[in-house]
């Protein structure tokens, strides 16, 4: 089995502060930001941040869909990481200042991480997966942008 890793970004003109609210709010906000590929979106606990238990189908394809139990962690300043009880998936939120695109500028990065099949079937899943799940959260990026204005 290898490790498969995904990754996208995305800048806003707001705060880090403003932007971390939204992404940090699991009752509210998240919900709005969810294309078409979650179902069952249910906060178990919490509902703000560390502590948060969220739970969500994801239809990654149109065989696959993924049972999610994800418990919110917030190590470090801006950062949410979410760990799904059900699989070895962990997604990283990383809110910053853009440094490179200027004052009032913030920067989102999405960051998935899980163990892929081994073989040929890991193969494909490390090549595709990845894009896959990339456009999905660029939706979610994408709806963060309309959430903000």
């Amino acid at each position: 089995m290898a490790q498969v890793y995904a990754s996208t970004e995305r800048t806003y003109p707001a705060t880090p502060e403003q932007v971390y609210e939204a992404l940090a709010d699991y009752k509210v906000v998240r919900p709005q930001l969810l294309p078409a590929q979650y179902s069952e979106y249910e906060v178990r606990a919490g509902g703000f941040g560390a502590g948060t238990q969220v739970h969500w189908k994801l239809q990654a394809t149109e065989k696959r869909v993924r049972d999610c139990l994800f418990t919110v962690s917030a190590p470090s300043a801006g950062k949410l990481v979410e760990t799904d009880a059900n699989s070895s998936m962990v997604i990283t939120w990383t809110v910053s200042q853009d440094a490179q695109a200027g004052a009032g500028q913030t920067k989102v990065q999405i960051e998935t991480t899980w163990q892929g099949a081994g073989g040929i079937g890991g193969f494909f899943e490390r090549t595709f997966a990845p894009k896959g799940l990339n456009r999905i959260h660029d939706e979610v990026l994408a709806k963060l942008a309309d959430n903000l204005k």
